[in-house]
């Protein structure tokens, strides 16, 4: 054995050897972040709510839901542009150019809505597919799609004779600047209709919402 062994030896008895995650492979490609899974003992001691919420986290990462809030956001940026060049041709005195761009910038807006419709429905019927009647999940949603789903529930909740309905809004950690969106709108919205609301004391992401 040479010195350099010798010494890679001893190196490695107090340091240990490191490897790479199993089945991690080196790549440039940035991948999307996996769905966290809750902490538990053994998958078989999971409780039912942990079951939906990593469930409800994997959804958020779906292909099929993901694939058309993207081209929602390209037919809204395509939509942006043709308006912009809409104003820009008025602005030169060419009325026929700036009619004709401003008609294809509401067909993108058409095409916009359309998508986010079927992105919302799709995450909103997936998410909520193994709740009970008086609660909700709105992860996934924008502001103003959670705010007409709640609404909505809220009728059909009345209807059912309930006292009160839960909607699960989120923490806003995976918002823009970590600010929750979607609990302020919420409660606006409750104001409005001069229902009682109040934060779970054991879920500040959760809205209690009175309605008898």
């Amino acid at each position: 054995m040479g010195l350099f062994d010798f010494l890679y030896s001893i190196v490695k008895a107090f340091c240990g050897e490191s490897s790479q995650p199993e089945g991690e492979k080196p790549t440039g490609v940035q991948r999307p972040p996996q769905p966290q899974q809750p902490l538990s003992p053994l998958p078989g001691a999971w409780s039912q709510h942990d079951h939906i919420q990593y469930q409800n986290q994997a959804n958020q990462q779906d292909e099929h839901y993901t694939s058309l809030r993207a081209k929602a956001n390209q037919e809204g940026d395509a939509m942006g542009k043709c308006f912009q060049q809409s104003h820009e041709a008025y602005s030169r005195r060419e009325g026929a150019l700036a009619k004709e761009l401003s008609e294809k910038g509401k067909q993108h807006e058409r095409t916009m809505e359309a998508l986010n419709a079927e992105a919302s429905a799709w995450i909103f019927r997936e998410n909520n597919s193994h709740r009970q009647p008086g609660e909700l999940d709105l992860h996934g949603l924008y502001v103003k799609e959670a705010v007409s789903y709640s609404d909505k529930a809220i009728k059909e909740a009345r209807q059912r004779g309930d006292s009160q309905i839960r909607f699960i809004v989120g923490k806003g950690l995976h918002s823009n600047g970590n600010v929750a969106k979607i609990k302020p709108a919420l409660e606006d919205l409750m104001r409005q209709h001069n229902l009682p609301t109040e934060v779970d004391p054991h879920n500040a992401g959760v809205l209690i919402v009175q309605l008898a």
